[in-house]
């Protein structure tokens, strides 16, 4: 089998599986129909007026710049795994990679993105 032939055998494998997945999982669910299923709560209290409400920016703020370094610990993980078959270039490339974050944060800091206001 060629590479591309085996990529093709992968790709059709997992839509399979996943279209698959979504059929069992259609027929043996249990089914129960209530209008209260429809009604948004927060743990398990009932709510209290609309709950189409506008949020701060500054959670949205709080929520990207978590995601941005909680992507990087996913990266740096496999790194770490490696680090020593990887050498000086790889520590070079991390340390750029660091740089390159702590610039970031340097930016939300003084642009005020972290601070609650």
């Amino acid at each position: 089998m060629t590479n591309s032939a085996l990529f093709l055998t992968a790709i059709i494998t997992a839509i399979g599986m996943v279209i698959a997945a979504l059929v069992i999982a259609s027929l043996l669910a249990p089914r129960s129909f209530n209008a209260l299923k429809g009604e948004p709560y927060e743990c398990g209290i009932p709510t209290r007026g609309s709950s189409w409400m506008q949020f701060r920016v500054g959670y949205y703020l709080f929520a990207i710049l978590y995601l941005v370094f909680d992507v990087e610990t996913v990266l740096l993980f496999p790194w770490a795994v490696i680090m020593k078959d990887l050498g000086t270039q790889g520590l070079v490339c991390v340390s750029f990679f660091l740089v390159v974050l702590a610039l970031g944060l340097a930016y939300a800091w003084k642009k005020g993105a972290l601070s609650w206001k």
